[in-house]
């Protein structure tokens, strides 16, 4: 199977916050499997409509429409963790945002690949929704076996609960996070020849003292955990006054 028209939509995951080009604009795990898709695909393109801070309904309400607009072959939708974080959301009801999705893509004769969330049993205050996160990749399991589409099961990659594939504010992957769920999403689509996204294996990292996780976790709350709530409180997003970086299908650079 090849696809030339790729588009992604999403949140900050897909937008690719944690990564970055030199320039300092976001890269990301859908612009390394762009990349890797054109590299096969003569006459490839892409589009990524993916904003951070976005709730799934935003993603469906407003990014879906675009990106069908756009004829393509081949969506990825990720969306539901910024929900999640909320503690009012009722799983069954993004579930239910999903399945509706999906089930249009689909409709259209497009492929679709999915993500499961991350197990999140290692962060001091994010473990709390991992009850809620499993129901959710529960559901996102069903939808990916009912519609027939790409699952990457973020929540089976334990490479993922490794601190090194995150950044500094513990909410979005580093570099080497993104470049493993690129590669998790090529084994998805079931390509050949694809690098594994399992190497190289990670010697452990050092024990914490008591102390020091303590105080490790006073500064991450400090620094990026009181914003976030700071800007709940105020109704604002961090994706607000921002764009979609790839708005249109075009071939990649």
């Amino acid at each position: 199977m090849s696809w030339t028209r790729y588009v992604a939509i999403g949140d900050s995951f897909t937008e690719g916050i944690g990564d970055a080009y030199p320039d300092g604009s976001p890269r990301g795990w859908a612009d390394r499997a762009a990349e890797a898709l054109a590299a096969r695909e003569p006459g490839f393109t892409y589009a990524n409509l993916a904003i951070r801070g976005k709730l799934l309904d935003q993603i469906v309400g407003e990014q879906l429409p675009a990106a069908l607009a756009l004829g393509p072959d081949l969506v990825s939708i990720s969306g539901g963790g910024n929900d999640l974080l909320r503690p009012a959301t009722k799983v069954e009801d993004l579930g239910a945002r999903m399945d509706a999705a999906v089930a249009q893509v689909r409709a259209t004769g497009a492929d679709v690949v999915l993500f499961t969330g991350v197990d999140p049993a290692d962060s001091a205050v994010i473990r709390r929704t991992r009850g809620r996160v499993a129901a959710f990749n529960g559901q996102l399991r069903d939808i990916a076996e009912r519609h027939g589409a790409h699952l990457v099961d973020q929540w089976s990659m334990d490479i993922l609960r490794d601190w090194r594939m995150w950044g500094v504010d513990r909410l979005h992957m580093s570099a080497a996070g993104h470049r493993r769920v690129a590669l998790a999403m090529l084994e998805s689509l079931a390509l050949p020849e694809v690098e594994n996204w399992r190497e190289p294996a990670l010697r452990p990292l050092p024990e914490l003292s008591r102390g020091a996780r303590l105080l490790f976790d006073l500064r991450w709350a400090r620094g990026y955990l009181a914003p976030w709530v700071g800007r709940r409180l105020r109704g604002r997003s961090s994706g607000d006054q921002i764009t979609a970086k790839r708005p249109t299908l075009a071939p990649w650079e």
